[in-house]
Order: C-alpha cells, then structure tokens, then sequence
C-alpha cells in the first residue's frame, strides 16, 4: 500500500511529522512519499537534495489556472500508483480541496493541525468527502465532533511522536550552581506563538539566566528589536535543522513555550526527550495533554509572564528539583511520545477505512473546480491583529 503525504521538504514540524510517519508506517507494508506542488528555492539547496528520494513535486509550470494546477495534482497521484493521500489541512488550499474531486478508490486522511477557527472552517468544507479525520490533539479531535459535526468513529486523536532512539544516545550535563539555560524553539511568528513576550518574561528574571532564540519565522526582526535590551543574554540562532535538534536541547535545561494556540506542539515533545523541562501555556486539551503540570514540566496562564518568570526562577533555584523534573520529562517522552506508538495508531485508522470502507460524497466533476466557503477568505481575514490576540487569549481563559 502507498500513501502521498502532502508537504513539501522545509525545516518545520510538518515535515518532521512525515519523515517519523513514512519510518513507522513501513513497519507495517505501507510506504509513504511526500508531494508537493512545483518548485521553491529550498528545494533547490544541496542539503534537501536526497529528500528527492522519498518524494517528488508536481509541476505546474506554466499552468495558470488552480483547476489546471488541481488536475496535475490529481494526474500525479494516480500516475504515482497512490492508494491513499494524507491531507494536511490549510498547508496547501488546492491540496486540501483536491479531496472533494479524487476518485473513490483512493483513500483520503485528513489531518488537522491547528485549532483556529479558520483550519476548522477548512477541515468542515472538504469532511464529507474524507474517509477519516485525524486530529494531533484531544483538543481537536473534541472539538472536530462538537462543534463541528464530525462523525465520532471516523475522527480520531493521534499526537505526534518524539525521535527518542535518537534522542536515548544524548547524555544532558546535570546543572548545578551554572546560569540557567532556557530555549525558544519554534515559528518566530507572534500572533501563535507568543514570541514578543518572551522579552517581557526576561524582564524578571535573573540577569544571569540565558535565553536562546532557536527558529526563522515573519516577527523575527521585530523581535530582535525587542530583545535587544537583553542582548548581552540572548543568543538568536535563526532556522535549525531537523538533524541538530536535539543536539541543541540537550544543552538547555527549560523549553519557554508561551503560545497563544497550538494543535499540539511537536517541539515540547522533542524537548521532553533530552529532559529539557517544558514551561508552557496552559492551553485546554493540547499542552495540557503532554505536561503533567509539576511532574514532568509546569503549565502557565497564557500572556502571563510574571507567572512564567516565576516557575523558571524556581526551576533555577533548586537543581535537584530541576533534575527530577528532567527525568520525569524523558521518562514520559519515551514511554508516550513514540514513532511506533504514533505509526500503530495510523495504521489502526487505515485498516479500519479497509475493513468497513465508508460512504462518502462521490468526487465532484474536476472541470468544474470551485472552493467552498471555508476555503476561501472570510471576514476573520479583515480583524486586526491585536484584537485577534486578544480575543484568542480570553478564549482559553474562559
């Protein structure tokens, strides 16, 4: 069996998701290829250059229309010998909308990501014409059959895994009386991940405690403005690569993670398993689900950076608690968090779709391609930021 994995090869969590999807999922006779529409830049990078080994990418050049690009996507899918597509919804709109218009014997997975109203709108357009639903949350998954109509047995809840084989290899240096050490990993972009107040946590904590910056994103020059009254303690690495990860949080002691939303947050399950110590935002169904709140890590109100600041000055002020904590973090990274737990329960949603294969809407006519309203820009697209932030915070709140 084959399956298509729509993402194309980036430094980001997506694409990690599929290297440890298509690994675990070949234990079980399926093989996994990643597609993705036309060329980049990145691609053209000699060190992505044997990614072509497990993937191609469709060529639109020249078509100018999305219904010609849509109709080159679906030629490749078949002409690949494809069984079945993972969809990530909102990564790609052709790509997430090319399930409406796919043949019935291909088999269509959906995955959702994020919680946002507008990844859901998305998810709720094309739902009638997926085999199954995946959300990579409790979170989502409820919310996916709650508010969103999603038929319970066919949406399903399955997190993404950690690399603890490569991670059990990496021995942490126990801290004792040395500066704390405390990583941002991820998207520099504010609006999700919280970013701009990390300067304000910074603010009251001990000048001593480092910070260092780990990610490329769109607010990444706003802030370094921002930190640039910290600069002497701040270290900003930009982009990392996939394979230096975990080399690189094995050397810190806490992950700051102050996100206003996530789906799941890959790299708090990738810090766990070197035992860097997750401090986090408490977010309802999604971080909640992955620390064990003064266990293996400690949940924060989110926009809440005095109560941020507080928990890693107490991490700091007590090393052998620290060391508990670490411990107590890569215990739960190994045991929860793995590529074959995650693969197993892939597979347990695809032989369920072949056992008792379920009715869906039939393909729609691809000559007469058309978006549906979740896909295509909505008044959400006009509010502005700031009243957008707002309004995100006081919803976990609540």
């Amino acid at each position: 069996m084959k399956f298509a994995y729509f993402v194309r090869p980036h430094i980001g969590g997506t694409y990690t998701v599929f290297k440890q999807l298509r690994e675990g999922l070949a234990a079980f006779g399926i093989e996994v290829c990643w597609l993705a529409m036309g060329e980049s830049e990145t691609l053209k990078q000699p060190e992505w250059f044997p990614e072509f080994a497990l993937g191609n990418t469709v060529n639109i050049n020249g078509l100018a229309t999305e219904r010609d690009q849509a109709k080159a996507l679906a030629k490749a899918i078949a002409a690949g010998g494809f069984d079945g597509v993972f969809i990530n919804v909102l990564s790609d709109r052709i790509q997430t909308n090319i399930a409406r218009y796919l043949p019935e014997t291909i088999t269509r997975i959906m995955i959702v990501h994020n919680i946002t109203a507008g990844t859901y709108a998305a998810a709720s357009s094309v739902r009638d014409h997926v085999h199954a639903a995946v959300g990579v949350s409790e979170r989502i998954r409820s919310d996916l059959i709650q508010t969103m109509g999603f038929p319970a047995d066919r949406t399903f809840a399955i997190p993404h895994a950690a690399d603890t084989r490569s991670s059990r290899a990496l021995k942490r240096t126990p801290r004792t009386r040395e500066p704390m050490r405390v990583v941002f990993l991820g998207r520099i972009e504010d609006a999700s991940k919280g970013v701009f107040w990390l300067a304000d946590i910074l603010d009251k904590l001990d000048p001593s405690i480092h910070l260092t910056v780990a990610g490329d994103g769109p607010d990444l020059p706003a802030l370094r403005l921002k930190l640039a009254r910290h600069s002497r303690r701040v270290t900003i690495l930009g982009a990392v690569h996939p394979k230096e990860v975990h080399n690189l949080l094995v050397k810190q002691d806490v992950m700051i993670m102050p996100s206003r939303f996530e789906g799941f947050g890959l790299t708090l399950t990738e810090a766990m398993a070197v035992g860097c110590v997750p401090v986090v935002s408490r977010i309802r169904g999604v971080t909640d689900t992955i620390v064990d709140d003064g266990i293996n890590g400690y949940l924060f109100s989110i926009g809440n950076s005095a109560e941020a600041a507080r928990i890693i000055s107490e991490i700091a002020a007590n090393p052998e608690g620290s060391k508990a904590l670490s411990a107590a973090a890569r215990d739960k990274a190994e045991h929860v968090f793995t590529i074959d737990a995650m693969a197993r329960r892939y597979f347990e949603v695809i032989r369920l779709i072949d056992e008792r294969r379920p009715d869906i809407a039939g393909p729609l006519n691809i000559e007469e391609w058309s978006f549906p309203k979740g896909l295509r820009s909505g008044l959400r697209t006009f509010i502005p930021k700031p009243i957008k932030n707002w309004l995100r915070v006081m919803r976990e709140r609540i």
